[in-house]
């Protein structure tokens, strides 16, 4: 029957109890059909649970691999990162190495520059000093010489000129100074000598009218003897001219007859 030697389900014992009609054979049967039951359902359990840890087991393999392929393709990528990074280090090393000798360059050159700033400079220094005798001697000498004594004395003049200025200034902002009463007294003396000046130039001007009305009547009366003289002289011309024309050949006669006509 494949007894294993396992105890039967609690459950079957009341009926045990119960049926005594049933027989031993029959209670064996059902044990036996019981445990192949139970013993199917956990095979089919194992199964499904194998399945299951395979599915599972299957999955973490995939992952597995996808994180491999992952790393594998980040390796490469470092890699390729790695070398793009050498090549710029090596590429940085030459510049640092062409740097370093342009800096030593620069540096000799600068001490060179240096050193001849500082014999420019010591140069400029002596210089400097000449100058500065030779404008010393200059001052002497230029403030002993005529141009110099006359300039010295016109620029007192000027400051005393300055200084009355400004005393003059004062004097004219304030209304009771002595300046501002002499302008005062100025200006009246003026204003009267104008005054008088016009009553003259007008006095000359009223003669200079009545000259003129006089010289025009003395050019009307010029005019009408002159015009009368005129006529006089005429008429006196155009006799003579008659007699001398009376006295002259026939084929005269057509141009004295023009030349009297010209004269009438």
């Amino acid at each position: 029957l494949g007894y294993s030697g396992e105890r039967p389900d609690s459950s079957l014992l009341p009926k045990m109890t119960t049926q005594n009609s049933q027989s031993l054979a029959d209670v064996v049967k059902q044990v036996a059909e019981q445990q192949h039951s139970q013993l199917s359902d956990i095979g089919k359990c194992k199964t499904v649970l194998f399945q299951l840890q395979f599915q599972e087991l299957e999955k973490e393999m995939n992952s597995v691999l996808l994180e491999t392929k992952t790393t594998e393709r980040e390796i490469h990528l470092q890699d390729d990162a790695i070398e793009v990074t050498k090549y710029q280090c090596e590429n940085l090393e030459a510049q640092v190495r062409a740097l370093y000798s342009e800096n030593l360059k620069l540096r000799c050159d600068a001490e060179t520059v240096q050193e001849e700033f500082e014999m420019i400079l010591a140069r400029n220094n002596e210089y400097r000093g000449k100058i500065k005798d030779h404008k010393h001697l200059f001052w002497e000498m230029e403030s002993k010489m005529p141009v110099m004594i006359e300039l010295d004395k016109k620029k007192a003049v000027v400051e005393e000129l300055k200084t009355k200025k400004e005393e003059l200034m004062r004097d004219f902002q304030n209304p009771e100074g002595s300046v501002i009463k002499q302008v005062q007294e100025e200006i009246t003396l003026l204003e009267s000598e104008v005054t008088t000046l016009k009553d003259f130039i007008n006095k000359k001007t009223d003669l200079l009218e009545e000259e003129k009305k006089k010289h025009a009547n003395l050019r009307i009366m010029f005019c009408s003897v002159v015009k009368i003289n005129l006529i006089k002289y005429i008429r006196t011309d155009s006799g003579q001219t008659e007699t001398f024309i009376s006295s002259s050949p026939q084929h005269n006669l057509g141009k004295n007859t023009q030349i009297n006509t010209g004269i009438k």
